[in-house]
């Protein structure tokens, strides 16, 4: 991000404690200036509370103002109490950073585009989709129909689909318990289509590789999945690899585990040094995403 903006990164000592506890300190003065802290929170939880640590040493060394820089929002599934005597940590985790002192937030593809009501301060949302819809038309693909592998997914399809002027079904799942995902049925025309299967993220890779299977089962062609967030827990790379996608198309708003020859990871180092150009400078961040 740093070097597509065109500056240096910050001087930053982080390191932890005999026991695990973690330090941060600042090696430069920030009195006064526009502070970034860019830092994904996936599990473990230490990538949650270094980004605390900074944003609160920020503040306590004078920084004008804070923005956090969350390329990937952890802990955004739990965004409601779908069932007695659980957490909303979504909630929690956007009141533990405007306590700790951001100002504003940066986030991409948030699992749930409710959550930007959680904040108490300004929060951009910015999407991956430019970024896959840009490949793929340097790369098109004839006869496509874009899938959504749930109905929670069928807006960002339906957006896909628009741009790339294609074709739109979906797939009708049912959950029966976390991290479980059974395909019931497809509605929409994909016999000897090529599908485009788009999500905001893969974790253990079972609604995405169900979905593939059903498709490729019902006379689907080439299969190609996009997704921003590559969690990729669990079995999530034999699946992948055992399944019918030819070809996953990720970001890297967190870390790949290890390489896969059916992923191909793209760069989002470019939209976010654009978008924190347009936040320093008081700019419209919307207008990056206008068709």
């Amino acid at each position: 991000m740093a070097e597509h903006y065109g500056t240096n990164l910050g001087e930053v000592t982080i390191k932890n404690f005999s026991d695990g506890e973690l330090y941060v300190k600042f090696q430069q003065s920030i009195r006064g200036v526009d502070v970034f802290i860019v830092q994904s929170t996936p599990p473990p939880g230490d990538n949650m509370v270094e980004l605390l640590l900074l944003i609160d040493a920020a503040k306590r060394a004078s920084a004008h103002r804070v923005t956090a820089v969350i390329p990937y929002f952890g802990y955004a599934r739990q965004d409601r109490k779908d069932q007695p005597r659980v957490s909303i940590a979504a909630k929690l985790m956007a009141n533990l950073l405007t306590t700790a002192g951001a100002d504003r937030v940066l986030t991409m593809d948030l699992h749930a585009p409710q959550i930007q009501g959680f904040f108490d301060i300004p929060l951009d949302h910015i999407y991956a989709s430019s970024i896959f819809v840009d490949y793929l038309t340097k790369n098109p693909i004839d006869n496509l129909v874009v899938v959504a592998p749930d109905v929670g997914s069928l807006k960002m399809a339906r957006s896909y689909s628009k741009r790339l002027n294609a074709g739109l079904a979906f797939v009708d799942k049912r959950r029966p318990q976390q991290n479980v995902a059974e395909v019931m049925n497809i509605i929409g025309e994909i016999e000897h289509k090529n599908i485009l299967l788009v999500d905001d993220m893969i974790d253990t890779a079972g609604t995405i590789t169900n979905a593939a299977s059903a498709l490729r089962e019902r006379g689907a062609k080439q299969i190609i999945a996009a997704c921003t967030h590559p969690i990729l827990s669990g079995p999530a790379f034999q699946r992948i690899e055992d399944s019918p996608i030819d070809l996953m198309l990720v970001t890297d708003t967190v870390p790949l585990k290890r390489p896969s020859h059916k992923i191909k990871v793209l760069s989002v180092a470019e939209i976010f040094a654009d978008s924190i150009r347009r936040i320093f400078t008081d700019d419209s961040i919307s207008t990056l995403f206008d068709d």
